[in-house]
Formats: C-alpha cells, structure tokens, sequence
C-alpha cells in the first residue's frame, strides 16, 4: 500500500483553488457583461485586426491565464492521487486494472473514449476493492458535470481564444455563467469523491484485522 491521504490532500487543495478559479472568472464574465461593449466594438475586429484592450478586459485575460494554469496543475495533481489509488487498489484486490496505465493519461484527451474511460478509471478503484458495493454516487455526480462542462465549447475547453469569449461576456454571457458554475460544481463533487475514495481503502485494510 502506498500511502495516499497526502496526495489525498493536495488534490482536495488544487480542486478548491481550481473551482475559486472559475469563480473568479465567471465573476469577470459578470463584469464585463455589466460594462459592456465598449463603442468601439468587440476586442477582435475581424480580418486579423484587434484593438487595443481596455483595463477590465486586460485584467480578464490575467484571470483567464491564472486559472488556465491553475486547472492544468489541478489536473496533474488529481491524477498523481488516482495512479496512488489504482496501485494500492491492485495490491489489495489482486486483480489488474480494467484500463491499463497509458489510459489514465490518454484516457482524458483521446475523442470520443473520453466519454467514459476516465470514470471507467475511477470505478475501477472502488470495484476492485468493494465489488459488492454500489459506486458511490458522488463519482456519477462528478462525472456528469464533468461532461456538462466540456460541452458546448463555453466550459473547461473553449473553442474560442480569449478576446472572443470577451466578446460573447458583451451579448450572451448566460452560457458562460451557467458553464462556470457547473465547473465548480464538477470541482466540488470531485473533492468530495477523493475524500470519499481514499477514506474507504484504510476501513477495507481495517476488516482482517477485526476479523482476527
């Protein structure tokens, strides 16, 4: 058993300053909505030309980088947790991992598999170890506002550059807002589940002993 309420911790940490993240943004997105277009209109101007920035939209490209990065060190801590779990779920159950090694990094940026392998991932460390048990319902919950939140390209991943969601803040900032929250929501959800998770491992470790 490697130890993992230490890596437990972090994660628990980098998902709190992850979600404190996206609340700031959507705190700007507010901001901008409440300003804004300015008269000179939207920051790209089309055919390559972009005005220069205002001070509120400079300051939101800073909070946009600053939890861009945040989210990416949050992810890496995250999985740093799961690859703990996976081994100590191995070396309690005997059984080899549904999804092998390579799937706990690919499994999140491949189309299409990244639908289910990492919740597939995730499960796996529960099952192994209580296959009698139901999976907790926290991990559906972090799932499914994991998924609402890469929808629709206004959530984790943008299919817009910064000053285009500037612009979308100006005339349609209810998608962003709803996107926001429910990233925080997934970011909740996920702390909750990496407590639930690693607390379970130690009272299953626990159970031959007060058998014996």
């Amino acid at each position: 058993m490697r130890p993992a309420r230490g890596a437990a911790h972090c994660a628990i940490a980098a998902l709190a300053l992850a979600g404190a993240a996206w609340l700031a943004r959507a705190l700007w997105h507010v901001r901008l909505a409440a300003a804004g277009e300015p008269a000179s209109g939207p920051p790209d101007q089309g055919d390559g030309v972009h005005r220069p920035l205002n001070a509120l939209e400079d300051s939101y490209h800073l909070v946009s980088s600053v939890g861009g990065g945040i989210t990416a060190v949050c992810a890496l801590v995250f999985l740093f947790w799961l690859d703990r779990m996976r081994d100590n779920a191995k070396a309690l159950s005997g059984a080899e991992p549904r999804y092998g090694y390579l799937w706990l990094w690919l499994g999140w940026i491949v189309p299409v598999v990244n639908l289910w392998i990492p919740r597939g991932v995730v499960a796996d460390v529960h099952r192994s170890v209580f296959p009698d048990r139901r999976l907790p319902a926290v991990v559906n919950w972090w799932w499914g506002l994991w998924l609402a939140g890469l929808a629709g390209g206004v959530g984790i991943v943008y299919a817009d550059d910064t000053d285009e969601v500037i612009a979308r803040a100006y005339s349609e900032v209810l998608p962003l807002l709803v996107a926001d929250l429910v990233i925080v929501a997934a970011a909740g959800a996920a702390a909750v589940m990496v407590h639930t998770l690693t607390a379970a491992q130690p009272r299953h470790t626990d159970r031959p002993a007060q058998a014996g």
